[in-house]
C-alpha cells in the first residue's frame, strides 16, 4: 500500500495551478505566441511568461521560432509528454490507473519493398484535403511510412488554402503537387 503522505506527482502539482491549467488548455487547441496567450487568458504578460517557463521546464510545453518572422516564438503543447505525465500521475494514485506503453502493432497492410508500409490518400482532384493528409501523416510517422496522395482527375496545382493550412500547422508543403493516381508509386496495382 502506498504511503498516504506521499507528495503529489510533479505533473499534478504543476497542472493544479489555475493559470497553468488554462495555458495547457489553450495550447491544446493551437500554438500561440505569448501576446496571444495574454489576450486569451486575460493575465499580465510577465505572469503568463513565468508560468510558460515552468511548463517548458517540465517539458510539457515547447517553443519554436516563427518561420515567417523569427522574432516571434510560438508555444506548443507536447501532447505525448502530457499523456505520459498524466498516466504516471494516475499510476502513482493506483497501479490500475497507470499504463505501460505498448509497442506499435504490426501494420495490417502489405509493406513496400523497402520494408515501410505505404499509404495512398486517393481522391478526385488531389488539390486540397489529400495533400494536407499526406503532409500531416508524413510528419506524424517521421518517415516510417511511405505516404502519397493522388487523384483520378488531378487539378493543375495544390489549392492555395491547402498550402495555407500546411503553413498554419507548420508542416512541409513544398513538393506537394496533384498526381494522377495510376502514376503514383504508393498506388501499387490500383488504378
Amino acid at each position: 500500500m502506498r504511503h498516504s503522505g506521499a507528495a503529489a506527482p510533479a505533473f499534478v502539482r504543476l497542472a493544479a495551478h489555475p493559470l497553468r491549467w488554462r495555458l495547457l488548455a489553450e495550447l491544446a487547441a493551437s500554438d500561440y505566441r505569448v501576446r496571444d496567450l495574454v489576450q486569451r487568458v486575460g493575465r499580465p504578460q510577465n505572469l503568463v511568461s513565468y508560468h510558460l517557463r515552468l511548463l517548458r521546464g517540465a517539458g510539457l510545453v515547447t517553443a519554436h521560432r516563427s518561420s515567417y518572422d523569427a522574432r516571434d516564438s510560438y508555444y506548443h503543447l507536447d501532447l505525448e509528454r502530457c499523456a505520459h505525465a498524466l498516466a504516471d500521475a494516475g499510476g502513482a494514485l493506483h497501479p490500475a490507473l497507470g499504463f505501460a506503453p505498448t509497442p506499435p502493432l504490426a501494420p495490417p497492410f502489405p509493406t513496400r519493398t523497402a520494408g515501410r508500409p505505404a499509404v495512398l490518400f486517393a481522391c478526385t482532384g488531389n488539390s486540397a484535403r489529400s495533400p494536407i493528409a499526406e503532409a500531416l501523416l508524413r510528419h506524424r510517422t517521421r518517415g516510417q511510412v511511405e505516404v502519397t496522395s493522388a487523384g483520378s482527375h488531378p487539378k493543375p496545382g495544390v489549392h492555395v488554402d491547402a498550402v495555407s493550412v500546411c503553413v498554419a500547422v507548420r508542416r512541409r508543403h513544398r513538393g506537394l503537387r496533384p498526381r494522377l493516381r495510376t502514376r503514383c508509386p504508393a498506388a501499387g496495382s490500383t488504378t
